[in-house]
Order: structure tokens, then C-alpha cells, then sequence
């Protein structure tokens, strides 16, 4: 005897709180909140939407987890800046494309050392286990501010001498390409979204816990050799990623 199939239809209501915040963010993407702009005090607000202050805390609290909105202490809550669109499916050279952002770019060297290369790292790259690599930490900014944290680890065997340049002041791909010949090509690139860690948060000047998208890559010269591996951390309040998709046959 076959058991008949029951389907349930359940209704689901959305909370008060997320159709608030959805409501505040369509007036952002909109443009009726501009950038920059102060959003009323909690009390004027909470009124103007019907709404206990509690529920419009949670509702901007979304907002904030979202990078839309910040508040200075004492002075109120604005619009955060439009966030940079960061193609997913390109190779992203930073100085490059935030200048052409009209951004000026900047970085600061946190460290450099020689170790070596463990065995999974020595598959990657197509290197010696134990050959050394150069680990570059850098933090870049978009007109002083901090958004992303750079973390690369380069065989010293490809690039003899690279600590002997100026690699805060110049961009490595730009070094690898002018001093040594070599332009990476393309890249096989994974994204995922991490939480700021404490070292993290006070790099980029965030909260610890702060949403960032985590890249991890290994990028490829002319020569279809691997050259890099790379993790940067993007924060997530001024970064959003975007990839063109195309239709496919299942």
C-alpha cells in the first residue's frame, strides 16, 4: 500500500524590523537617501515609521551589518559611501583600478619575510617543498582609509631580490612585470565571506566580528606557470563583489 504524499503550504510572515530596514534601503539604493546624508534621530524616526525604537534599532542594525549606514558618536547616523564593485571574474589590480576610480590609492608595508614553503603551497606553485618564498603583508587604502589587507607569498627562486624593491610604494604586479619580465595572465580565485578577526579589525579600523570577503587565488604568467598565492581581505562595507553569469544547459 503506497503512502500518500501530504504538502504543506506554511505561511511566513517577515518581522516587522526586516521590512523596515528593507524599506530604508530601497530609499538608499533609490537615491532618496543620498550618500552622506544624516538620517533623522532615532525618536523622529521611529515615529515617522510607526515603530517602537527598539524594532528601529534592529531594522538599522541590518544596515550597518550591510556597510550602508555608520554613526559618529555625538553626531548622528549617515549614509555610508556607495560601495566599489569588485568584477570577480577579472584579475583585480588594486592601484590600477581604484585610480581609475578616481581614488588615490596608497599601501603600507606590515611585513616581509623569507620561510618556507610547506607542502601544499610547494604543490600549488609548482616549487620545492621547503624552497623559500617571500610572505608579503601589506595594508592598502582608497584616499587614506583602510579597506583591504593583502597577504602574498611569492617563490624567491622566480624573484631573486624582491625585497631589495620598494613594495609599498609600488605595486608588485608592477615590479614582477617591470623588473623581472612577468605578467600574470589570469588566476584561479576562491571568494568566501569571513569575519574580521582582532589583528584584522585593527588593521582596517573595523569592529571585531566586521564582515570581510576573503580571496584566496594562485595567478598564472604568460607562461601559464604559477607565480603567487594569494588571501586578501576585503571589507565588506566597501567592497561588493560582481560576477556576469550566462546561461547553461543542465
Amino acid at each position: 500500500m503506497n503512502t500518500p504524499i501530504i504538502s504543506k503550504s506554511l505561511a511566513y510572515s517577515v518581522p516587522l524590523y526586516v521590512q523596515i530596514a528593507e524599506g530604508l534601503i530601497n530609499q538608499i539604493e533609490s537615491g532618496d537617501l543620498a550618500v552622506g546624508e544624516r538620517l533623522p534621530p532615532e525618536r523622529e524616526l521611529s515615529e515617522k515609521l510607526g515603530v517602537n525604537r527598539m524594532t528601529l534599532r534592529r531594522a538599522l542594525q541590518i544596515l550597518k551589518m550591510h556597510g550602508l549606514i555608520h554613526k559618529i558618536h555625538g553626531v548622528g547616523t549617515f549614509v555610508a559611501e556607495s560601495k566599489i564593485d569588485r568584477q570577480m571574474n577579472t584579475v583585480f589590480r588594486f592601484t590600477l583600478g581604484m585610480q581609475k576610480r578616481g581614488f588615490i590609492p596608497g599601501s603600507k608595508l606590515i611585513s616581509l619575510e623569507q620561510r618556507a614553503i610547506d607542502t601544499a603551497l610547494s604543490r600549488d606553485l609548482g616549487v620545492a617543498v621547503s624552497s623559500l618564498a617571500y610572505h608579503i603583508l601589506r595594508l592598502r587604502t582608497i584616499n587614506q582609509e583602510p579597506v583591504l589587507i593583502e597577504s602574498y607569498t611569492i617563490p624567491k627562486l622566480l624573484f631573486p631580490d624582491l625585497d631589495h624593491y620598494d613594495l609599498e610604494s609600488r605595486s608588485i604586479y608592477e615590479v614582477m612585470e617591470n623588473e623581472y619580465g612577468t605578467r600574470i595572465i589570469h588566476a584561479r580565485q576562491i571568494f568566501e565571506p569571513v569575519l574580521a578577526s582582532e589583528f584584522e579589525a585593527e588593521l582596517l579600523l573595523i569592529e571585531i566580528g566586521a564582515p570581510l570577503m576573503m580571496e584566496k587565488r594562485i595567478s598564472f604568467d604568460q607562461d601559464n606557470r604559477p607565480v603567487e598565492y594569494g588571501k586578501d581581505r576585503y571589507r565588506g562595507d566597501r567592497f561588493r563583489f560582481v560576477a556576469e553569469a550566462t546561461p547553461f544547459d543542465f
